[in-house]
């Protein structure tokens, strides 16, 4: 059983001495710390060679107390002495509020920090698309590994339970291009041109354009929630553990389903916005349905259906990827797997726009307009 601590003044030599004797550890200071504070006079040395042992506690408030008196410490061990050592590197101010930053700089630090992460998500997305495609030729050297099941249950999932909200949208927007138009044209006197405006506009832009934010609202944000409780739950680690590809078991079933189902989906949204327009055209234009479809017959070029199949596929790849790709990166929490679907779904209708733009020009360099 160490001693308590305890201390005796000694005014023998020229500099005022405290001498130390005891442990200075926190079970046993008691009302050492009261007594040490009210000790009178000024004092220039302190004196640990009597102690028997010092934890952290006892080590700051020695450095506290030298601090206070500006007296020197001497006769501590090399362990002791290490110890005091860190005990006054850590005994800093700490600033409990940082200093604000203009508005200047900080509006600058969030728009370096935003094209930062913008650079980091797209050489991840490039990479992943990468690992998709070698995970796709992988499976065409072994068509054994392909999960048709997989595939053919996304068909559904992506497909034909997304029929009935994209139908509904599709013709409300048909209804909506032609009641639009036709107030605007009538002002002209060329209400006919309607039905231009509705056959060109959805066969070429707003189907598949409207159908690919639908998917990724639906599928998109689906697998990234999936793919993101199953990297949660450790089941991504179990399927390598046992020597399965979560890349081909997971994303490319979804990434093929999305691209083979957008044609079929953005033609099919394309058509039923035409049968909306129609129907508005006859009601509110008095043109019948035979007349409707013999001048959609007229004015729009094939190249127009062309253009709305070839985006369709690309919007698809896009869609899976990124909620793929997104999914794949949850890692601590549950709230990691909302963020990450929200993330892929504004990535997904991010990088559909812009490729539709890009599309735009194209198309119309090589003269499909």
């Amino acid at each position: 059983m160490r001693a308590p601590p305890d201390f005796s003044a000694d005014h023998d030599h020229a500099a005022p001495t405290l001498r130390f004797t005891g442990s200075l550890s926190l079970a046993q200071l008691g009302d050492f710390p009261r007594r040490l504070r009210c000790h009178p006079g000024p004092v220039a040395r302190l004196d640990l060679s009597g102690v028997e042992r010092i934890d952290t506690v006892g080590a700051w408030l020695i450095h506290r107390f030298a601090v206070e008196h500006n007296a020197e410490i001497e006769g501590l061990s090399p362990d002791a002495t290490r110890l005091l050592a860190q005990v006054v590197g850590a005994d800093q101010p700490v600033e409990m509020r940082p200093d604000s930053a203009g508005i200047v700089v900080r509006v600058l630090s969030e728009i370096g920090e935003a094209t930062f992460q913008a650079l980091r998500t797209l050489h991840g997305l490039l990479g992943f698309f990468g690992a998709t495609v070698i995970a796709f030729w992988n499976v065409c050297l072994n068509p054994g590994r392909f999960r048709f099941n997989a595939t053919v249950q996304r068909f559904e999932v992506v497909g034909v339970s997304a029929l009935g909200i994209i139908g509904l949208m599709s013709f409300l927007i048909g209804v909506v291009i032609a009641q639009q138009g036709a107030v605007q044209l009538r002002q002209f006197g060329a209400e006919f041109l309607t039905i231009n405006l509705v056959g060109r506009i959805t066969l070429r832009e707003l189907g598949v354009l409207m159908t690919a934010i639908m998917v990724a609202g639906r599928s998109g944000s689906a697998f990234a929630a999936q793919i993101g409780t199953m990297k949660l739950t450790e089941e991504i680690d179990a399927m390598r553990t046992i020597g399965v590809s979560p890349m081909e078991a997971l994303v490319l079933p979804r990434v093929l389903a999305t691209i083979l189902m957008m044609p079929l989906l953005g033609f099919y949204a394309s058509v039923i916005a035409i049968i909306g327009g129609g129907l508005l055209c006859w009601v509110a234009l008095d043109i019948p349905p035979v007349s409707f479809i013999a001048r959609i017959r007229e004015v729009v070029p094939m190249t127009d259906i062309y253009v709305g199949l070839v985006k369709a596929p690309v919007f698809g790849a896009i869609i899976a990827m990124a909620g793929c790709f997104q999914g794949m990166l949850v890692e601590s929490d549950a709230e990691q797997v909302g963020k990450r679907t929200t993330s892929a779904v504004v990535q997904a209708i991010f990088l559909v726009i812009v490729l539709d733009a890009f599309f735009a020009v194209f198309f119309t360099s090589i003269g499909w307009i």
